[in-house]
């Protein structure tokens, strides 16, 4: 662990942020800044949690002052440093409880609190539980995952086996440590489930504090995305038939999938409060196991007045610019927005394509976005800018595009229309609901720009190639999306409903 600073005892909220905020950009980052500026009036004491501390640099953001603590914790990196050691020998009492817990966690209902506080009870227990070590380095800890790969694994591999149950689980002993030492704080606050939520989980069944859950993107259903495009997992042909794991994805995709869902389920079970970016992502978190009194959805929120000059330094021509506003990872699936550029230049040969956000954050992607789009030779139309300002970039651009292939409700699409920019996006998360409207008087308003599926680079061109060279559409689309965040996601309404949690949250 590492406290970067620390200027009181305690704060109002606990901000548990995973592979997140201040170390990386992206909208959840800009969406925990935006709140803890709009909410002065609460401290917060920031607990990070990241995997490899390789995989950050410097913080990307200036705190707010009402941030009252930092400390940052790497969750691999005590596996990294591991030296030989003494062998163990366990607590055989101990694992049997461990499994007992394990089967409770396996069923399709989850067992509840009580579950919970049994796990609360066995980490970190010299005499009655299980340390680290033990889980690490002991013989009945290796007794237990034998065992269970006998029973359940279907890959054949039990070294890849061991090293996956391995790398899973020791998190959960250096998250029960952070647990034990965090600063006091009223309440807590998650921004994911994942480790987070898990961490949330810990700290309020052991200290009694509540905890509320944010989820922008689904925790799980991002995970599986990540996983399933994992080179690091290795896969091999499932040779024990009728397992009851999709051989073809792999049983260890497959362990890891659940192992997070798990995790999800924990964290669900414990808060106070779940809280969905749009009604869709609610549905989501119900049939994850969140309970339905707890759930509510609260859309983000821009603050309008800041792209007025975006707005007005528009010029009467629409810009024959193509922009993407987002981080160069696969996820945001830029190489299907560089194919689609490919046909919109062929159609409008003075067409160029921006890529406007960061590229260091997965370098070899980056370098095959590159590299895509000077094979296609359109390598002098597809312009990789960096980090800019966007109230500089979005008179520029004559269409906003997300090709992402998982998304919640990106603030870009916000930021775009009140900029005058309409928008040509994936149907993922809520951009359906930002390009036609989330209810009934809403869509009476009409579409502010174009949906098209997802990995389609034919229709994502034909879609802006029909916003560029159609005036009248082009400035139908521009004042539906121009009036749209102006009437229902404006920060104003996000703090407002923040502000009511955080009060509620606060009392005992």
């Amino acid at each position: 662990m590492t406290v970067l600073f620390s200027k009181a005892k305690k704060a109002d909220v606990t901000l548990l942020l995973e592979g997140t905020y201040p170390y990386i950009y992206g909208g959840v980052s800009s969406w925990v800044h935006q709140m803890m500026r709009g909410l002065p009036e609460f401290t917060f004491s920031l607990v990070f949690i990241g995997s490899d501390p390789e995989q950050y640099g410097e913080m990307k953001y200036e705190l707010p002052d009402n941030v009252v603590h930092l400390e940052v914790h790497y969750l691999m990196e005590a596996r990294q440093a591991e030296v030989m050691v003494k062998g163990r020998k366990g607590n055989a009492a101990a694992f049997k409880k461990v499994a007992q817990l394990h089967q409770g966690f396996r069923a399709k209902k989850f067992p509840g609190t009580k579950a919970l506080k049994g796990m609360l009870d066995m980490l970190g227990n010299d005499k009655n539980g299980v340390m680290h070590d033990d889980f690490l380095y002991s013989k009945e800890s290796w007794k237990y995952i034998l065992e269970n790969y006998k029973e359940f694994s279907s890959d054949p591999s039990f070294i890849d086996y061991f090293w996956t149950v391995r790398t899973m689980h020791a998190p959960i002993f250096i998250l029960d440590k952070i647990a034990r030492n965090v600063p006091e704080s009223t309440f807590l606050h998650t921004v994911s489930t994942g480790y987070a939520g898990f961490l949330g989980a810990l700290i309020s069944l052991r200290d009694n504090r509540k905890l509320l859950i944010s989820e922008h993107g689904i925790y799980t259903k991002e995970r599986k995305i990540d996983l399933f495009q994992a080179d690091w997992i290795t896969d091999h042909p499932d040779i024990f038939s009728g397992g009851g794991i999709n051989s073809d994805i792999g049983y260890l995709r497959q362990l890891w999938v659940k192992f997070f869902e798990g995790l999800g389920r924990v964290a669900y079970e414990s808060a106070e409060q779940i809280v969905a970016l749009y009604e869709g992502n609610r549905v989501r978190q119900l049939d994850a196991g969140a309970d339905v009194q707890k759930t509510s959805v609260i859309p983000n929120g821009i603050h309008v007045e800041r792209f007025l000059p975006a707005r007005a330094a528009r010029s009467e021509q629409i810009p024959m610019v193509a922009g993407l506003v987002g981080r160069v990872v696969s996820i945001k699936d830029i190489k299907t927005f560089i194919r689609a550029m490919h046909a919109v230049c062929a159609r409008i040969p003075e067409a160029e394509g921006w890529v406007i956000g960061p590229d260091t954050e997965d370098e070899d992607y980056a370098k095959e976005c590159k590299a895509l789009a000077v094979n296609m030779g359109i390598g002098d139309k597809i312009k990789f800018l960096g980090m800019q300002n966007v109230v500089e970039i979005f008179p520029q651009l004559g269409v906003n595009v997300l090709t992402s292939i998982s998304e919640a409700l990106p603030l870009v699409v916000l930021e775009g229309y009140a900029s005058g920019v309409p928008t040509v996006a994936t149907e993922v998360g809520a951009c359906s609901e930002l390009v036609f409207g989330s209810c009934e008087e809403d869509k009476t308003l009409g579409a502010a720009g174009k949906i098209v599926p997802i990995a389609n680079p034919d229709a994502t061109a034909e879609a802006i190639i029909a916003l560029l060279t159609n005036p009248e559409a082009w400035k139908q689309a521009q004042e539906v999306g121009i009036k749209r965040v102006e009437t229902y996601y404006r920060e104003e309404t996000l703090f407002d409903a923040y502000q009511e949690i955080y009060q509620r949250m606060a009392v005992k």
